[in-house]
């Protein structure tokens, strides 16, 4: 990362909220279309409109946008706000797969594309609560 890329947020570096919401729309787009991704798909309710909104909050705020998240939800607390759902290897992988695909198709900085996926393929490693995961074996999260 570049001394101008380090003082942008990674919000500003994507393109803002055009392309938070373009990203978030394409994720669940490939979610309801592809077959690797079924079983996420049943974890969640028929109308994404909902859950859209949240991640497209989260996801600001989380790459530097404004607080949109944390005002109304608080911390994120997002492997315990999943603990409900079985999050293994596979469904992790499908995770990915799905986001992936739609940061390939929405953030045009090749940098940022490849910052943000080390960033989430980590979270989401860390969301795993079934077989496999490695924080299940009784190490906290610094």
């Amino acid at each position: 990362m570049s001394e101008v890329e380090a003082e942008i947020s990674m919000f500003e570096r994507i393109g803002g909220a055009v392309v938070v919401d373009r990203l978030v729309e394409a994720f669940y787009g490939r979610m309801d279309a592809l077959p690797e991704a079924t079983t996420i798909r049943a974890m969640h309710a028929p109308d994404l409109g909902p859950v859209k909104n949240v991640l497209k909050r989260y996801l600001t705020e989380w790459t530097g946008g404004p607080k949109l998240y944390s005002p109304e939800k608080g911390h994120p607390r997002l492997r315990q706000r999943h603990m409900g759902f079985a999050i293994g290897n596979a469904e992790r992988d499908a995770w990915l797969l799905c986001m992936r695909g739609a940061l390939e198709e929405t953030v045009a900085d090749g940098n940022a594309r490849q910052e943000l996926d080390m960033a989430l393929t980590k979270l989401a490693d860390w969301m795993r609560n079934q077989a496999g995961n490695p924080h299940d074996a009784g190490t906290a999260r610094p």
